[in-house]
């Protein structure tokens, strides 16, 4: 590619940040035909407008991704972390999942066995969770966001605070030592109304979002019970957490 102008090149990592969530600095000169420390200086301009940020060797995207470019992102870490919270999903009683990738991951291992029911404001969710025996599947209402694929609203949160929940399982865009945060404001207010509505609070993030803040505060670090990741539960990013949280998978 022939190399572009400053504005020309922080259009396209936006848009590629956008669809893949990531980029590499090597890839990102390789495709933009500049140095690496000119795409490090793109970044870091990216960075101060709150829409990405900077990792170890590029950069992450942290403004509301859709489902499906969120489901090609690290999937084998996903499936990690959806089997490491499948052993805590009761058989019977109701619980809450969010509209996250992870969640999906979550959704399709669940076997419904018994008599469980599951809300959730993921639409794609929702379709997962469908003809299985002893399990019914409940779809929050609400205002649909194309952001996220996921519904969101006075609609949605006023369904989730009339419920009692056993235990919600969601994600995060980020997660910090504050608690959990989201790329949208909508998306926030409904995790903090399903979060008070719940016995235990369980939280599944890819390691890479450890440490980061994303637009709105959705849950605070007390009130997650367990957290799963990727990692082995001793690994060292996980230091900061083993004091906060009781439960780390």
């Amino acid at each position: 590619m022939v190399s572009l102008a400053a504005e020309e090149r922080r259009a396209w990592l936006l848009q590629r940040l956008s669809a893949l969530q990531r980029v590499s600095l090597a890839e990102a000169a390789s495709e933009l035909g500049v140095s690496e420390m000119t795409v490090r200086r793109d970044l870091d301009g990216l960075e101060l407008g709150g829409t990405i940020r900077r990792v170890r060797g590029g950069a992450m995207y942290t403004g509301p991704v859709s489902f499906h470019g969120r489901e090609q992102s690290q999937a084998a870490e996903k499936a990690t972390i959806a089997e490491k919270l499948l052993p805590l999903v009761p058989t019977s009683g109701m619980i809450a999942l969010d509209s996250s990738t992870t969640m999906h991951q979550l959704a399709q291992r669940i076997s419904g066995s018994g008599d469980l029911t599951v809300v959730t404001n993921g639409m794609l969710t929702f379709h997962a969770l469908q003809e299985r025996p002893g399990l019914t599947a409940v779809l929050t209402g609400g205002a649909a966001d194309r952001r996220s694929d996921s519904l969101v609203g006075p609609v949605t949160t006023g369904f989730v605070s009339r419920v009692h929940f056993s235990a919600f399982f969601a994600s995060a865009a980020s997660l910090d030592e504050r608690g959990c945060h989201e790329s949208t404001l909508e998306e926030a207010e409904v995790k903090r109304a399903i979060a008070r509505a719940s016995e235990r609070v369980l939280i599944g993030v890819h390691s890479e979002k450890l440490g980061s803040v994303s637009v709105a505060h959705a849950v605070d670090i007390d009130e997650i019970d367990t957290l799963a990741t990727e990692l082995a539960p001793n690994a060292r990013d996980l230091a900061a957490f083993r004091r906060l949280v009781s439960d780390l998978r």
